[in-house]
């Protein structure tokens, strides 16, 4: 019976997604931000091809009877499902796409095409396409007696079907991404430069003659790991992953889109050379990159078409005229990113590179900012002598090759660099600083749920907390230790630490609250995070529902667990918010306010976090942190704005009323900005 609550990972994940699409649809959100978020919608979609198509493809290919374990649906029914829906989302997309132009050009900002240009600026777009494109073009003719070309992965092409007798013979003009994407023509009246080249790509195909014209897109599978990489693994881990990267540009198409509609035996032919179905092929009426729409907020001047803008604010834990180990050593800090700066964690980190009584710095490095900061300390610091271990995770999945570049870096400067047991990613986010202190060793630990990146600190939710708890430093020690020596973290004290040490606990303390619901007393979890999906763990959630056990999900992305669901999950709601942050944190709250257990990390609830990959959870041992995680939890969960709901028809909705009220991104960012004041002016009264 408990099948009826779960959903498919997949469609789980298009649900998702729609409710991205959701904000592009939504008149109370600016223009331009709109706009992004369609921009966001299709870089979703893409990744979700690229990775989870890409499995259930080879999956088809390897066991096509082999049944997904939460819907026990087999890979072509989860195929079919999903494209019968992607194609529904796509409608959606393009709908929502030209309504937000045809607004935004009362605003100034008007795409035009080649047909709406003015004759003065066709003439301008020639002129660009002899002078930018004509010059480096490199066509190919494609017909039955040739070769048929290597179409790169998510490259744009300007395909035309030139007269013949087959009706197979086309021009292919690839657009180059090193030509500028948007033409200005004055006025705030701009050209997509994939559809100049078009416009103009029969000039290059001598007097053959054109019988129709698409752009096309190809979206290939990233389904692959080092370990696919089979006899030519090295040994060494580094050259191993630029091996797979290397071979993961080649793998198979798994998706084409097209612009306009194609001659159907010419369409034919390029499915048979990209070996996929016609079922993999999507026409879209928006254009096939939509991350033009970022440009877009440096074409428009007028303030009301994006968001307000909001600074992220002081830390009301965090003075500044005292050191952060003098300040970490007195109480546990708590830092709530972006609507609290991440600069007091770099503080902490500058200090301990420029501190002579530090002896060691420990850290797990998974995506990291372009110009990284931390990455500057730990090289100044391993230049100053100190011992610096930095485990870098090259598997980090799209951000492979920044990680091996870092690796690089930070070897250079003499940084010790690791990368963890084999076929386990380490996502956790984990600092360990010793220093000296009066002839002893002092520890300080820092747990995070987001990564140690500056970019994504100003635009992902995430938590921070930095403590000098003996207990939790000596966890981490020991997860240091293990992590060295290529060899997986035993069970800790303090800290929950997947594979191993997280997944049983969790179990353990949903069944301290069943205990409590048998016996009669209230019992409650609330839980926040990116996704659920583990099995063993939504079973349990279930168990608990049945014996009265209030359960709060608030689930950002995949949510496999349906809610009042009669007689099982009935004491479950699951909430989701979709807004102009990215909702990233875990915080996992278990018991009633007189007697919670509260722990933040890296950890979703799902099988590759609980089972399959290196997560860090730690407790929140301060009340009045733990109080001030379930007030934010609660007014989250609570958010009479973007607080998505799920029924038991797996449906979400958005909360009666009308997108009037204070959205919770938006309190809490007062919050911080009222807090952050109040420890201004309580300061300079002391001063």
């Amino acid at each position: 019976m408990q099948t009826e609550c779960f959903e498919n990972r997949e469609l789980s994940w298009l649900r998702f997604n729609q409710r991205v699409l959701e904000e592009a649809q939504c008149e109370e959100n600016p223009l331009l931000e709109r706009l992004c978020f369609t921009a966001i919608f299709q870089s979703n979609l893409d990744e979700f091809f690229r990775v989870r198509v890409g499995n259930l493809l080879r999956k088809q290919k390897e066991d096509p009877d082999k049944k997904d374990k939460i819907s026990r649906m087999k890979p072509k029914k989860q195929l079919r499902a999903i494209y019968e829906q992607v194609r529904s989302l796509i409608s959606a997309k393009d709908a929502v796409f030209h309504e937000i132009m045809d607004a935004l050009r009362s605003e100034k900002l008007e795409r035009v095409t080649f047909h709406s240009a003015t004759p003065s600026e066709q003439n301008l777009l020639s002129e660009w396409f002899k002078r930018e494109i004509r010059p480096v073009s490199m066509p190919t003719i494609v017909d039955k007696g040739k070769p048929f070309p290597f179409l790169r992965d998510r490259a744009i092409y300007a395909v035309l079907r030139l007269e013949s007798k087959s009706g197979i013979r086309m021009g292919i003009l690839p657009v180059s991404d090193q030509c500028q994407r948007i033409i200005r023509l004055g006025g705030g009246r701009f050209m997509l430069s994939e559809d100049v080249i078009l416009a103009y790509a029969h000039t290059v195909f001598g007097s053959a003659r054109v019988i129709d014209r698409t752009l096309l897109r190809v979206t290939r599978s990233a389904s692959i790991a080092p370990e696919d990489i089979g006899d030519l693994q090295t040994g060494d881990t580094r050259a191993d992953m630029e091996q797979m990267l290397a071979d993961r540009k080649r793998l198979q198409a798994v998706r084409m889109e097209l612009s306009e509609p194609f001659f159907q035996p010419a369409l034919d032919y390029l499915c048979e050379n990209l070996n996929i179905r016609n079922e993999q092929v999507f026409y879209t009426k928006a254009p096939l990159d939509l991350s033009f729409a970022y440009e877009c907020k440096n074409i428009a001047t007028d303030p009301k078409l994006q968001y307000t803008r909001m600074v992220p604010q002081k830390s009301a834990m965090v003075t500044e005229h005292r050191a952060m180990f003098t300040q970490i050593r007195k109480q546990d800090i708590l830092l709530s990113y972006p609507y609290e700066s991440i600069r007091p964690f770099l503080r902490l980190l500058d200090e301990a590179a420029d501190d002579p009584n530090v002896v060691s710095i420990q850290i797990t490095l998974y995506r990291m900012a372009r110009d990284s900061r931390v990455i500057a300390a730990l090289c100044e610091a391993a230049g100053r002598g100190k011992e610096v271990v930095a485990l870098t995770e090259l598997r980090a999945r799209f951000d492979e090759q920044g990680n091996i570049d870092w690796s690089k870096v930070l070897e250079r400067a003499g940084v010790h660099v690791i990368y963890g047991p084999e076929h386990f990613k380490v996502h956790s986010k984990l600092l360990l600083i010793r220093r000296k202190n009066r002839g002893k060793i002092e520890q300080f630990t820092q747990i995070g749920t987001g990564n140690y990146n500056e970019k994504t600190a100003a635009i992902y939710t995430d938590y921070c907390l930095m403590t000098a708890d003996p207990q939790i430093a000596e966890d981490a020690g020991n997860i240091f230790d293990a992590l060295r020596e290529g060899r997986l973290p035993e069970p800790q004290k303090d800290l929950l630490c997947a594979p191993y040490g997280l997944l049983d606990p969790v179990l353990e303390m949903i069944d301290t609250e069943i205990r409590h619901a048998a016996e009669g007393d209230p019992a409650y979890i609330g839980l926040r995070m990116n996704g659920l999906c583990d099995r063993k763990i939504m079973k349990k959630l279930i168990e608990a529902s049945c014996v009265g056990v209030k359960i709060e999900l608030l689930v950002r992305g995949v949510c496999c667990l349906i809610p009042q669901v009669p007689e099982l999950t009935e004491n479950i709601e699951v909430h989701s918010i979709v807004g102009r942050y990215l909702e990233h944190a875990r915080v996992y709250i278990f018991g009633t306010p007189d007697r919670m257990k509260v722990y933040l990390g890296s950890a979703d609830f799902m099988p590759r976090n609980t089972q399959k990959r290196v997560e860090v959870c730690a407790p929140v041992k301060d009340a009045g942190l733990r109080q001030r995680l379930y007030d934010e939890f609660r007014l989250q969960f609570d958010d009479p704005v973007k607080a998505r709901f799920r029924t038991a028809d797996g449906d979400y909705h958005l909360p009666a009323g009308g997108n009037h009220a204070e959205n919770s991104q938006e309190a809490l960012h007062r919050a911080a900005y009222e807090r952050a004041h109040q420890q201004e002016a309580a300061e300079q009264n002391e001063g």
